[in-house]
Parts: C-alpha cells; structure tokens; sequence
C-alpha cells in the first residue's frame, strides 16, 4: 500500500476512514463524504457504492459474500453528511439480495442492489485470460491539485496500455496497474473503489477534456474474501465494447497482484461526444 497522507493534497479522509465514518441512527445510515473524494460535483462513484455496501453489510449475515452488486446513479453526491438507507429484499438458505441508496432527504441520489451468497462447490474453474504487458514502459498518472478529479489524489494509476484520458488516441483497449494510498485490510469496499476507479477509455479518443458521466455499472465478484491482498499494483483491464452517439458500453476485469481474477464490471455511462 501506499502509506500515510503522502502526496496527499489538503485536509483529507483516506478510503477505510470515509468507510468508518458510517454510522447507524434508527433504520438509517450516516456518512461523511470529504472534498478530496469529489469528481467533478459528485463523490467518486466507487465510493458512493462502497457506502451503501457498508450499510447493507449490516443486514446480511458476515459469512455471506457479496456476489454482485448493480448500481444506478441518479443525482450528484456532494461533499458533506449524507444519508443510506437500506433494506433487505429477500432472504433464503443460500442468498440475499438487498437495496441500499444514498440519500438528501427525500431525494434518492443513488441506488445500488446487492446479491449475497454462499459459496457452493463446482467442477468448473477459468479465469478471463490477461496479456503480458511490458511493465518498464508504463506510463504513471501523479496528480496534479485543481487540474484532475480531486479523487485520484487518492491512487497511483500507471497505464501499461492504453491512451491516456485526452490524448487523441484510437485504442478500444486498457491496461492500468493501481494502487491505493490507504492502510488496513482490504475487503469487499476497497474492490469496488478499484474497479470504478479507470476513466472511460472513450475519454482517450478526445484531444481535450470532454463531459461524461456513468448512469449504471455492474459487477460481479469473483472471491470470498479479499483480506489476503494488498493494495498496491491491482490489474485492470478494460475494453470499450461499444460507442453510439454520446452513449458508451465498456467491460473491465481486475486482478489483485499476484492473484487470479477478483471482479467482473459491465458499465454505461453517456455525454461523450466529440462535438461537444
């Protein structure tokens, strides 16, 4: 991991203390969202999500892993205190699924379902196969205060392949190695801030910066327990599968170092227009 609030810039609240900062009151949740998470007017999406993950966690049994999680952003999350709000849908012998949104008052600004469920056993076992990538050529990503999404200050991205966001590039392809500047034991929230943390790689195709934002994203996770990774050098790579108009569909997997496959990501975002 990268330690400390090194190369952090102003006041902030690493991943795991954003995730402490939950608390119960009644049937609801409270949560503290600092500035340094923002992108653009709203929290970072993974951590939006990893919110309300915290929140259904408490309505599910500890042994149950989370097998999927889909996610649908409604409205800007800003900096502040924000309300979840949870609810258990259904609950059987081996699954449960539950709902969870992050709220301002009555005004639901975003809304997640989760499916828990415990492992069985089966005879099939693959994995999406990853290309070897020439790690001496990566290109790393530093953060520079007032001129990218406050969030990254929060990571190390290093692209191994791919264009970087507004370079005019053509590729449909990326490949990023990323670390998180956080401490303590990774779990199922820190997969989600890795797995939403990749720009749309339609962002490379533009020669300057270009408005876009996800409307819905799915993952599925593929391990029970995530205590045995680190937070330096996670694998991502993605695919634009497809780009109509201003609306995009793009498909990541990711990968812990030195492990095989940790999560499956489908997401759809919209407002990327080369005329614009």
């Amino acid at each position: 991991m990268i330690n400390g609030h090194h190369g952090l810039a102003g006041a902030i609240m690493r991943f795991t203390e954003t995730m402490r900062s939950v608390e119960r009151h009644g049937d609801s949740w409270q949560a503290q969202i600092g500035e340094d998470w923002l992108q653009g007017r709203s929290a970072f999406g993974g951590l939006q999500a990893a919110l309300g993950l915290r929140a259904m966690r408490e309505l599910v049994n500890a042994d149950m892993p989370l097998c999927s999680l889909q996610t649908t952003f409604v409205a800007p999350v800003p900096a502040g205190p924000v309300t979840i709000r949870a609810l258990q849908l259904r609950a059987g012998r081996s699954a449960c699924q539950v709902e969870a949104s992050l709220c301002d008052g009555e005004q639901t600004l975003c809304r997640m379902v989760g499916v828990f469920g415990s492992a069985r056993p089966s005879s099939l076992d693959f994995q999406p196969e990853q290309p070897r990538v020439d790690a001496g050529a990566a290109r790393e990503l530093p953060f520079v205060e007032g001129h990218m999404p406050a969030f990254m200050q929060h990571f190390r991205p290093r692209w191994l392949r791919g264009d970087l966001p507004f370079t005019g590039g053509h590729q449909r392809d990326s490949v990023l190695q990323i670390s998180m500047r956080d401490d303590g034991a990774v779990d199922e929230t820190h997969v989600l801030a890795f797995a939403d943390f990749i720009p749309p790689i339609a962002l490379g195709m533009f020669n300057a910066p270009t408005p876009g934002s996800s409307l819905t994203w799915m993952i599925e996770l593929l391990r029970d327990r995530y205590d045995d990774l680190g937070l330096d050098d996670w694998r991502i790579d993605a695919r634009l599968g497809a780009q109509m108009g201003d609306r995009a569909e793009e498909t990541a997997h990711s990968a812990g170092q030195g492990t095989g496959s940790v999560m499956h990501k489908a997401a759809h975002a919209m407002g990327m227009d080369k005329n614009t």
